[in-house]
This record gives C-alpha cells, structure tokens and sequence, in this order.
C-alpha cells in the first residue's frame, strides 16, 4: 500500500503509549539548582506543549529564523517571564548541537535573566559531551530529554538490556530519581512537549484511509502492501519497527533504510515509503507546511 503523493504531513497518534516518556526537562549541576532557577525554568514547562514545540521548530528549521528569535516568540506569547525574581550571579545555559536544544537553551536563558541571573549560553555537542560538562559544573543548566536521560545514567545498562524509561512521565522519573543524587543532577519539572519518534504520513494517505491514530493504520493498512522507512537500526528497535509489531501488530512487506529527516519525508511525498520515522516535534507537521518531494521539488516517476 503506498501512499499517495501528497505534500503535507500527519504524525499517528500512538494510542497504546509505545513510545518513551521523552518529555522536555532542564537538568540542572546540583549546586546551580537554587529555588528562583527552578521556579524559572518550572515557568517554562507549565507552558511547553508539543505543539508549542512543533511551531517553534517550524519557524528555525522551515522558516528560518534563529533559535534565539524563535524563543522570543514562546517567551512573547506566553508571559511565562512575568513575576520571575530572586535570581542573583552568573550561569551558564548549555545545549546540544541542534536546533531545538539551542531554542529551549535560549528560552531558559530568557526566563532565568527575567528571573535576575546573568545568563550566556554555550554549545556542548552530543549527550556524552555535554552530560559530563554539566556534572562536572562547567556550566549549570540544559535542556534535556526525561526518558534518555534516564536511560543513559542507568548504571545497569548495556548491550541487550531492556529500556528502563516508561511512556509515563512519572514512572520515568520515579526510575531515575535514585541515580540523580550520584551523578549531581538536579531536574526540574518535565513538560508536555516530548520530542520522541512518531510516524508521519501523507494528509492524503490518511484521509483516503480515514486513520488518525497506529492502532487504525494496524487495522486497515498493515500487510505486505506497507512499507516502512526509518533509521538503519528500527527494525531491531523496540520503539521502531519491532514495538510497531508487538505493541500495535502491524506487519510490513518491506524496510527502507532513510535518515529520519528529510529523506523519510520526501519518500513520503513521492510514494516510496508509506509511514516515515520522523519526530514528534518535527516543524514538518505544524498546520500548513508542504514538504517538497525532493531538493528542486519535482515528483519522482514512476
């Protein structure tokens, strides 16, 4: 079954919960973690939604704005900086190398300097990098994600075992709570926004089908017709293609290995793959964006 070619993308709501509890919190080295940061960045998960998220990955990565301009938007339409005080002396806001960990530093950054800090921000690569940095106290605050980080700092884990994260924020947190003390992180509160994999298809597809949800793709579309793109490493994932089949028992004739970016989604436009690995927060799926099927924008023939 592939699926027709559209231009605008829908993420299926995954209704049985595979995914992790990969909820935005900011991580805090435990000496920086004072009563006013905490309320600052605190601010900030009571407004961050997904689809918040969403938006604000569409105006760096479709529209081009900087990641500071787009955290002014958040920072502008929510009046989360209103009534922020106590602050006092310097931090240092971390992020990774990509663009919406560079966002939600420069929100905090913008809440934690209405909150009376003075406030830079820094890039410090990949989670390896940077969670050593933060522990070590070379800088104070990032933002992070609730389920890896909670993979990540699991003493027990290795090669073959089984994720400790849950899909619940709160079993999650509860998971890593005791390793927290040990490796001198503290966390603030997670918001609703999760950036997590979800699985695209076209507008077109979906509506043909009438699916909105993966328990309705399972029931009307799974078989051999269906093929799947994502990572090289999904078939063997059990948030990718393996949790597909044991948690909602969709069954695919064919994998095709793409990134989980752009090659997924012009697969999508032009029919090569009919459901694409994307994110959850991917800046593809806010109302309105078309996702051309190739560098020029011309359909692929069949």
């Amino acid at each position: 079954m592939r699926a027709d070619r559209g231009e605008e993308l829908v993420a299926l709501v995954d209704d049985k919960n595979l995914q992790a509890s990969e909820n935005i919190i900011a991580a805090f080295h435990a000496e920086s973690a004072t009563d006013a940061a905490l309320a600052a960045v605190n601010a900030v998960s009571a407004e961050l939604t997904t689809e918040w998220l969403i938006n604000l990955n569409k105006q760096v990565d479709v529209d081009r704005d900087t990641p500071a301009v787009a955290a002014e938007t958040f920072l502008d339409e929510t009046g989360v900086t209103e009534g922020l005080s106590g602050g006092s002396g310097s931090l240092v806001v971390g992020h990774a190398d990509w663009s919406e960990s560079e966002t939600m530093a420069n929100i905090y950054s913008g809440v934690l300097e209405a909150a009376g800090f003075e406030v830079t921000t820094q890039s410090v690569g990949n989670r390896e990098a940077y969670l050593t940095a933060l522990q070590e106290g070379q800088f104070d605050v990032m933002p992070e994600y609730a389920a890896s980080l909670t993979e990540f700092l699991n003493p027990d884990a290795g090669p073959g075992t089984d994720p400790v994260a849950s899909s619940d924020i709160t079993e999650t947190l509860t998971t890593v709570e005791p390793w927290l003390a040990d490796a001198g992180i503290v966390l603030g509160e997670p918001a609703e926004a999760v950036d997590a994999n979800a699985y695209a298809v076209t507008t077109t597809f979906a509506e043909e089908h009438g699916i909105s949800t993966l328990s309705e793709f399972a029931e009307k579309c799974s078989g051999k017709a269906s093929i799947l793109g994502g990572p090289a490493e999904c078939p063997d994932r059990p948030y990718c293609q393996l949790g597909l089949e044991q948690v909602y028992g969709i069954q695919f004739g064919q994998f095709k290995s793409l990134d989980i970016g752009t090659l997924s989604k012009q697969a999508l436009v032009t029919g090569e793959i009919t459901v694409g690995t994307v994110t959850s927060t991917d800046g593809s799926l806010a109302e309105g964006v078309t996702v051309p099927s190739g560098p020029e924008g011309d359909t692929e023939e069949e």
